[in-house]
């Protein structure tokens, strides 16, 4: 009776363990082959035949669609660049260039992925509408106060994720150092 009790208490441990383990990996972004740059972190094969099954079992649960790496890559920030997470009621500024593209996208989504609602109904920007300076580089205001130039509002939310896309880019699965990509910086600005 003892060995019954013992082996099934240790099923059930065990169980509770891979079961944990598994979802942790699946909404903590567990996917293998990560390309961080600066704050920005993509994970290129995961719109492959080549994606591990953390990131297949990630895609399944939530069942939102990659960018395939024929068509580009997908980037998320959740921090700036001194490692604060992003705050919706702080000023934070992307500035510099992205890497070569023909088109690309900034977004702004709340941690659970779902776009931000805000006064202006603004999600993002695109590579067409953004003001740039004479030298091409950009500065994109994202804050929860009104802002002259590039604002992405951020409807005042405590945690957001900004996601940048980069399509028909040569950036991806060959990209091995951060050094070899530039990418917006970000920085923290006045909380409130």
């Amino acid at each position: 009776m003892r060995l019954l009790t013992g082996s099934l208490l240790a099923f059930l441990i065990a169980t509770l363990v891979g079961l944990g383990a598994t979802y942790l990996a699946l909404t903590r972004g567990g996917a293998f082959g990560a390309l961080t740059i600066g704050s920005w972190t993509a994970f290129p094969k995961t719109g492959t035949i080549d994606a591990d099954p953390y990131a297949r079992a990630a895609i399944a649960r939530t069942g939102r669609l990659v960018t395939g790496v024929g068509d580009g890559v997908s980037f998320t920030a959740m921090r700036d660049d001194k490692g604060k997470p992003l705050d919706g009621r702080c000023d934070v500024t992307v500035s510099g260039i992205t890497p070569q593209a023909r088109f690309w996208t900034l977004t702004l989504y709340s941690t659970a992925g779902n776009l931000v609602a805000n006064s202006l109904n603004r999600p993002g920007f695109t590579s067409q509408e953004i003001v740039r300076r004479a030298d091409g580089t950009f500065e994109i205001a994202v804050t929860p106060r009104a802002h002259a130039g590039n604002w992405l509002p951020t409807g005042g939310i405590e945690r957001y994720v900004l996601v940048l896309r980069l399509y028909d880019t040569p950036v991806g699965v060959s990209t091995k150092a951060g050094r070899e990509v530039p990418m917006p910086a970000i920085t923290t600005g006045d909380c409130r």
